[in-house]
């Protein structure tokens, strides 16, 4: 019988860490970002984000330009892991912006967790 349990026991133990393994890397987060209008009233993002990468199976895949009321203004999908790059940055131009919106949220999204990790709030300049 104490064997059993002791088994029972190990076996526990390596699935509660397999499992914690599998997300190890914990939520995306936005480190740094900064915006600037361009030419065409149009405006470029250029954001850092912090993440654990493991591989595809767990990794930043997106982060977002979101409007004070929650619309998604623009997405920079991100096509691979950074394992070896960390923080990085990368930059989305071409957004459209409202002239009523002076102040724009930039979130990450990793592909276990989705949207969660730090965000920041970003004043426009215009």
């Amino acid at each position: 019988m104490k064997t059993s349990s002791v088994a029972k026991l190990a076996l526990a133990t390596a699935l509660l860490l397999g499992g914690l393994g599998q997300a190890a890397a914990g939520e995306a987060d936005v480190v740094a970002a900064e915006a600037v209008q361009e030419g065409d009233g149009s405006w470029r993002f250029r954001v850092t984000v912090a993440h654990a990468d493991e591989g595809w199976d767990h990794y930043a895949d997106r982060w977002e330009v979101v409007a004070p009321d929650g619309r998604v203004l623009g997405t920079r999908v991100l096509l691979h892991p950074h394992e070896n790059e960390q923080p990085f940055t990368r930059s989305l131009g071409g957004v459209v912006i409202p002239e009523h919106i002076d102040r724009v949220t930039i979130r990450a999204h990793d592909s276990v967790h989705g949207n969660g990790g730090a965000e920041l709030s970003i004043p426009l300049p215009r």
